[in-house]
């Protein structure tokens, strides 16, 4: 089956290989949400000169308006205007004649430039022009009809709500139906992207992050992967947490391809813990990348100088990002898109509750962070996860994201009172396929960074 690339790969990986070529396509939703920029978006990436493009606006925006905004646009090509892509209105054949002068022009415009692509923005305003809904079914089938002979791929824009699917027309002679829309959760707007429909092919199901940046809609698919059953699997050996003692309470470090969790509550040295386990990658060669949304570059790079190491070691990608305007699906694809550039074996994410705030659904981030897992596990990759907990003594839960569960290796650190003293504790919770030592070790920070000492004396202890 032919395909037509919509100019943005992420939703041709979501189309699972672009929209269906000589078909009909809606593209719904609310004012706003960048219908008339995917439209546009669409038809420059599939023009040619022998199968140029049609842009047909009708009584909603008239098409000296969509040039001058479309010009601000990475793909907008002013050298294909007049060549490849036409725009024509047809507010004036609407207003004078209906739908009937409207389906002429259609079709005289059709001949004239013998398009590859036609686009209808607004669809749904047309609808209004009809006398009744008798009128308007005729004209959707005899325009559907002309559009197939021909075999032509056409969009229809138009801004139709979610509910209207059930008792519009259109929706039943479109072949796929794409759906933006604005969702609002306490101060976060995030807009998400669904395929409604796809006649005659597979698509990847739920809501789909997207962006309208000046390059037009950037998606980013639901990362919802299955468990990895074939393909690359982890060798079968052990990395260096980067402090000595704790690779003995793990009988070497953690296993190749294994995911920990890092819990604790404030100054526990949770991201401490992460700068030693890229750190120590980084002195055997392999390369890691530190995610950080608690600090900014500057911040870290006085952390990481303090124990000896550079945040300009080549073998350490730094990635600082602010928790105030990110969406969990463009940073893990960033973050994916980075491990792979650079070759890391090593991952940090600090933290995850940064990830909690910045998604309203609880599932989502669970289905994120499963993948992440498999991701990780089926490339040999380690990744490790920051927590920050509630509780700044006794400890009594961890993270309610399902997050324990699926990590490897539960390390918790965790601060404790010893008489008048506070001392911080790290204990082993969980490690995945190794015999750990179950003791709760004091240890101290240093120049040196972590340095884990003996089994605390917990009959001293003070509650």
């Amino acid at each position: 089956m032919q395909r037509l690339s919509t100019g943005n790969p992420r939703l041709d990986q979501i189309l699972c290989g672009g929209l269906v070529a000589d078909a009909i396509t809606l593209i719904v939703g609310p004012p706003g949400t960048g219908k008339t920029i995917l439209a546009e978006q669409c038809l420059f990436a599939n023009v040619t000169v022998e199968r140029p493009g049609l842009y047909l606006s009708t009584v909603s925006e008239p098409f000296d308006k969509l040039l001058r905004f479309g010009q601000g646009l990475s793909f907008f090509d002013n050298e294909l205007v007049g060549r490849s892509v036409f725009y024509d209105d047809l507010g004036d054949a609407v207003h004078e004649g209906g739908l009937d002068a409207v389906s002429e022009r259609i079709d005289s415009l059709i001949k004239q430039h013998r398009p590859g692509i036609i686009v209808i923005d607004s669809f749904k305003a047309l609808r209004t022009f009809a006398q009744s809904d008798a009128e308007f079914r005729r004209f959707l089938h005899d325009l559907a009809g002309m559009l197939s002979a021909i075999a032509v791929s056409s969009l229809w824009v138009g801004e139709y709500e979610h509910d209207e699917a059930t008792n519009s027309p259109e929706f039943a002679v479109a072949d796929a139906v794409i759906g933006v829309e604005t969702k609002r959760a306490s101060e976060r707007s995030t807009r998400f992207l669904s395929v409604r429909k796809l006649r005659g092919s597979d698509f990847l199901s739920g809501d789909h992050v997207y962006r309208i940046t000046p390059d037009g809609l950037v998606v980013f698919p639901r990362l919802a992967d299955r468990r990895e059953t074939g393909g690359p699997t982890a060798v079968a050996e052990r990395r260096s947490t980067g402090i000595a003692a704790l690779d003995e309470c793990l009988e070497d470090g953690y296993w190749s391809g294994s995911t920990t969790l890092i819990a604790g509550p404030s100054g526990s040295a949770k991201t401490l813990m992460g700068l030693h386990f890229v750190y120590a990658g980084a002195a055997l060669g392999e390369k890691s990348v530190f995610v950080t949304l608690q600090e900014n570059r500057g911040q870290l790079a006085r952390i990481v100088s303090r124990f000896g190491w550079s945040i300009d070691d080549p073998r350490v990608t730094v990635m600082d990002r602010s928790p105030v305007d990110i969406y969990l699906d463009e940073l893990i694809y960033e973050v994916l898109d980075q491990v792979e550039a650079v070759g890391a074996r090593r991952l940090v994410l600090d933290s995850l509750n940064d990830l909690v705030a910045a998604t309203p659904d609880p599932m989502r981030l669970r289905e994120f962070l499963y993948s992440l897992v498999q991701r990780c596990a089926h490339h040999g990759i380690n990744a490790m996860l920051t927590y920050e907990t509630m509780e700044l003594f006794r400890i009594t839960r961890l993270s309610e994201l399902g997050m324990s569960h699926i990590a490897d290796n539960v390390i918790l650190l965790q601060h404790v009172q010893h008489g008048s003293e506070m001392k911080r504790a790290l204990t082993v919770l969980k490690a995945r396929g190794s015999k750990k030592s179950t003791a709760i070790r004091e240890f101290q920070i240093s120049s040196g960074g972590i340095e884990l000492g003996g089994p605390l004396d917990l009959s001293a202890l003070t509650t």
